[in-house]
């Protein structure tokens, strides 16, 4: 346990303070447990694994070959606006869980809401580290635009390249290339390649 905890919350970017606020601890305990001087009581060690988006299971150092996709990403859009294709990019946050994974974008990125851009909030079930499915919905108000997602995961969990399917910001049933990546660059030139791939198909 007191490795996991060390490598997960570097892997995090976390200090031990920070993991220390999140759970509601003093930085001197979690100095302890990753020291290996206390173990977390249940109730603590909850805590933990959920601020480390792990399982209880893997706190306690079962062996998992779970990709692990939690942190700060970019997200890239092919979506439409008046029947036009519009191309956003924004920072999101994955939360995982186990096989689900909270999705959150943090702002609209490089889209204003006239211009069909919007805040959004999502789950993904990961199955056999390979693909994500699951659904969107807009949470601005006003914005009835919400679906569905699928996504291949990069062997290594680098990136993952797929579509959404559902209601636009205009309303009608649509579909378009997405890609998600750990920078804005990546998630925008993956989602260019895949553009380009269905075209020449």
């Amino acid at each position: 346990m007191p490795e996991v905890i060390k490598a997960r919350r570097a892997a995090l970017g976390l200090s031990q303070a920070d993991l220390a606020a999140q759970v509601g601890l003093d930085k001197r305990q979690i100095r302890r447990y990753e020291a290996g001087d206390a173990q977390p009581t249940l109730s603590a060690g909850r805590q933990i694994a959920q601020a480390l988006g792990i399982t209880l299971d893997e706190l306690a150092g079962a062996h998992s070959r779970r990709v692990g996709l939690s942190g700060a990403w970019f997200a890239a859009w092919e979506t439409w606006k008046d029947g036009q294709p519009v191309f956003t990019a924004q920072p999101v946050t994955l939360r995982q869980r186990g096989d689900l994974i909270q999705i959150q974008a943090e702002n609209r990125g490089n889209v204003t809401v006239a211009e069909g851009g919007y805040l959004w909030r999502g789950e993904l079930r990961l199955w056999d580290n390979e693909v994500l499915m699951g659904w969107y919905a807009a949470e601005d108000e006003g914005v009835r635009s919400l679906g569905t997602l699928f996504f291949r995961v990069h062997m290594h969990g680098q990136h993952m390249a797929g579509r959404w399917v559902g209601q636009s910001h205009d309303g009608p049933l649509l579909t378009g290339a997405a890609s998600i990546a750990k920078s804005e660059d990546a998630a925008t030139s993956q989602l260019r390649e895949l553009l380009e791939g269905s075209a020449a198909s």
